[in-house]
Order: C-alpha cells, then structure tokens, then sequence
C-alpha cells in the first residue's frame, strides 16, 4: 500500500511541471486524476489521520479545485475545435466567437490557478510524505483528527490481515451508501444536483475499486470497467452542463450583446439544441443504472464483499451472461 501511495504521489508531482507550462490540457486533466487517487490511498493507509496527513489532503484538494475551471475550458475548448472543422460557415461563425471567448477565459482561469498552486508549495508536501512512507522502521502513532491515535502504516504482513481488509470493507462500505443514496435521489429528481452528486459519488467508488483491483480482488476488474463507463457517461453529461453554463454566461455580457446580436440568437438555438442532448445522456443514465446486467453484478459484487463473502464464483462469470 505504501508503494501504491509513493508511486501516486511521485505522479502527481510530476505533472506539475508540465500543468504549469499552460498549454498541456491533459496534463491538468491527469494531475486532477492523479489528486483523487492519491487521496483514496492516503485516506486508506490513515483512517484517523494525523496533523500533518490532514494538511496534505487538503493541498491536494486546494489543487483539484484550483485546475477544476481550468479543465472545464480545456474540454469546451475541444468541442470548440473539433465544431469548428465540421460545421457550415454561419456555425463557424458562431463557434469561433465561442472559442475566442473560451480561450480569454481560460487564460484568466489559468493565471488564478497558477498564483494558488505557488501557495500550495507542493514540493514541501511531497517530500515530507516520501520521508514518512519511506522512513527507517515503524511510524509512530499520532494524534488522530477525532482525537484518537492513528492507525501505524501497515506492513505487507498485516495488508494480508483481517483487520486490513477490514479497512477496505469500511471504505467500501461508506462510498457504497453514498453512491446509493445519491443514485436513488437522482431517481426521484433527476435535476442537475442530484445528478452532479451521483457523479461524484460514482468517482469515489471507481477509486477505491482500483486499489481494491491491486489486490487481485476477484470481480474487481469487471467492475472497474463498468464504473469506468459510468463515469465517462456522467463526465459527457457533466461537460454539457458546463458547456450551457458558459454559453449563458458569454451571451450574457451587454457588450457582447449589442455588437453580436446575431451570433447571441445562434447561440441560444445552441444551448436549447445542448438541453436536449442533456436529455437524452440522462435517459441513457437510467437504463445504465436502474436494472440493467452491470449494475446488478456491481450491487451484488459489493453486497459480497462488505458480508466478507468470496465473490470469486460471481466474478467466473461474464456480467453479460446476466442478460440471458
């Protein structure tokens, strides 16, 4: 475990470079990613964190949410890109105001980000967890942040013990509940907070699944690849949000309005074509989760795992075989 949290954590200061240069989308996309993995480990490896594990996760989410805008300009910047190579002259037109105006933002976004993550100082962060992970001998236990001692970091003896898979049970356990009331809001409400919880939810059960695969968990891989599908579908519907959010907001400036008027209509057709792709990405959302063969095997998968049942019969099988 403690190899997995080194090996994340030299990745995603790694990719702080390359974040910085300013012109490496994926680089902000991969840092973001690296973030929530490094914190599934840490949040793994101390269940009762110390002082100084506290402070550290909350550089790595100040980090997260400091490259979040920057990200959602990045991937609107794409459509942009990507219309503009296909479209008729009078969308051209209208996508080219639409990636001019994404790209300043950006820019703006990007400086933002840059002056928070220089107050970051995540070079500190990384070489004091390299020290605590790699030190000589056992941690010492410290004050937890309910007051408690602090788990000691396990050896490999003790991640094949009981009481550390009792560690995974009960993160499984918390992120499980949390993904399950979140989609059973989204059924009674499918408006764009339930549906934003439900991704998020969604996210933090793909994570932990990941370490959870590490360990040759049967089933873990088959599951993986749902949650994976999952989450690329919310992360679709979520960019659509974005996109509809920024679009109002562009037109919505009285300079723009009253020199672009033209363009501003086109745009608005867009984003009512937008709440209908919206539409049909929630609709596919329902028959993904409500009973369709891959989240059955999901919920039963975990069902086995938190009762500390083998699931290795239910994972001989192709979830597909479900549907027949």
């Amino acid at each position: 475990m403690r190899k997995l949290a080194l090996g994340q954590m030299n990745r995603f200061v790694s990719l702080e470079p390359k974040v910085l240069k300013g012109n490496k989308p994926n680089a902000v996309h991969d840092m973001r990613v690296a973030s929530r993995r490094l914190q599934q480990l840490l949040d793994l490896l101390y269940p009762a964190p110390p002082k100084e594990i506290r402070r550290l996760r909350r550089r790595i989410k100040s980090c997260r949410r400091a490259l979040s805008e920057v990200r959602n300009c990045d991937a609107q910047l794409k459509r942009a890109q990507k219309s503009l190579a296909s479209k008729r002259r009078s969308s051209r037109e209208t996508w080219e105001a639409i990636g001019k105006y994404l790209a300043e933002r950006r820019s703006e976004t990007f400086g933002k980000a840059l002056r928070k993550l220089g107050k970051l100082n995540l070079a500190v962060a990384y070489v004091s967890l390299k020290q605590r992970l790699e030190g000589n001998g056992a941690p010492r236990a410290e004050d937890g942040e309910d007051g408690t001692r602090s788990q000691l970091l396990p050896s490999s003896r003790e991640c094949a013990s009981e009481s550390f898979h009792g560690r995974f049970r009960a993160a499984l356990g918390k992120v499980w509940q949390a993904y399950e009331a979140q989609a059973g809001k989204s059924r009674r409400d499918a408006d764009t907070s339930a549906l934003h919880g439900v991704r998020i939810a969604a996210k933090r059960v793909r994570y932990l699944v990941e370490v959870i695969r590490e360990f040759d968990v049967a089933g873990s891989a088959e599951v993986l690849t749902w949650l994976r599908k999952l989450q690329q579908h919310l992360g679709d519907w979520h960019d659509l949000e974005v996109l509809e959010q920024m679009l109002l907001e562009m037109v919505a400036r009285p300079k723009f309005l009253r020199n672009h008027l033209d363009i501003a209509i086109r745009v608005e057709k867009l984003v009512l074509r937008n709440r209908t792709a919206k539409k049909r990405y929630v609709e596919k959302y329902f028959r993904m989760t409500l009973d369709s063969a891959e989240s059955r095997y999901l919920k039963e998968w975990v069902g086995d795992l938190l009762s500390a049942r083998s699931p290795a019969a239910r994972a001989a099988r192709d979830p597909a075989d479900d549907r027949t």
